[in-house]
């Protein structure tokens, strides 16, 4: 049996056994390696850290975007930052109101092997009309994209290391702010509250966001193949609350079918742990 294992902090790590190795190579930006097993099934890793893996990756997606998407419902265009493996863009696209979604992708080599290694994520989503894909740093792209020209901002990112750092910058999240029209909102990649490394980039990006944005709130998934299984998204908005201002009831007659996301988990996962809610005020 072969074990792939991943250091979740100094004195912890994550082991899973997996069968096959499918695919390694190392883009211009980054070490993409493929595996498959039977727990979870095909999963893949950028610079050995897992990204996505086909047992859970519904939760993840889910959480990315459908609160966004149940707070507003008027939203019509989307903007992607990362998700280079096609599942955020493939759960707005269900959305049969939204006119157009931009994915800014750094690397393309993660888009092509996940068409050919995880249709679960990445089938389909090229070939939707409304769909277009720009293989470019995510930050340049918003430094040139005009004012007010997207509802809703998803930063689908790895961590701030290698080629997710640029997107856990004030510069960033300022330009977001510009680009997002009068009801915008803006979904980041959180980072979790568990180890300490983690905590710390969580605790900047929260900082840097509500010094940019009127409403900010954090809300959290249980991810159990990320670091402690204990993550959070970021929310933020130039006008709406998503617990003030959500539309649930219209949301629910989208009759869309999740494997995760629900109303009720809308409600509830904006209710943070204490622990969560120190360091997310301590300054």
């Amino acid at each position: 049996m072969k074990w792939y294992t991943e250091e979740w902090s100094k004195e912890c790590k994550f082991s899973i056994a997996y069968d096959e190795h499918l695919h390694s190579e190392k883009s211009d930006f980054q070490q993409i390696d493929f595996y498959k097993g039977e727990e979870f099934g095909t999963f893949f890793t950028l610079d050995g850290l897992m990204m996505v893996n086909e047992k859970d990756e519904f939760i993840y997606h889910d959480m990315i975007v459908h609160p966004a998407m149940a707070t507003n419902p008027a939203i019509k265009n989307v903007l992607i930052i990362g998700g280079g493996d096609g599942g955020t863009a493939r759960e707005v696209l269900r959305y049969g109101h939204v006119e157009n979604v931009v994915m800014a992708e750094i690397d393309e080599r993660v888009f092509r092997l996940s068409q050919e290694y995880l249709p679960i994520t990445a089938l389909g989503v090229e070939e939707d009309p409304r769909m277009t894909l720009h293989f470019e740093d995510g930050l340049a792209y918003v430094k040139n994209a005009p004012d007010h020209s997207f509802d809703l901002i998803l930063v689908d990112s790895t961590d701030p290391i290698s080629v997710g750092e640029g997107l856990f910058t004030t510069a960033f999240y300022q330009e977001c702010f510009r680009v997002l029209n009068d009801k915008g909102i803006l979904i980041n990649q959180h980072e979790s509250p568990y180890f300490a490394e983690y905590a710390e980039n969580m605790k900047k990006a929260h900082q840097k966001i509500k010094d940019i944005f009127p409403i900010t709130h954090v809300y959290q998934y249980h991810m159990p193949t990320y670091p402690s299984g204990h993550w959070l998204f970021g929310f933020a908005s130039k006008s709406l609350d998503p617990l003030q201002d959500a539309d649930l009831a219209q949301w629910e007659r989208y009759g869309l079918k999740t494997k995760y996301y629900n109303v009720d988990l809308h409600k509830g996962s904006f209710a943070l742990s204490s622990y969560v809610k120190e360091q997310l005020t301590h300054e």
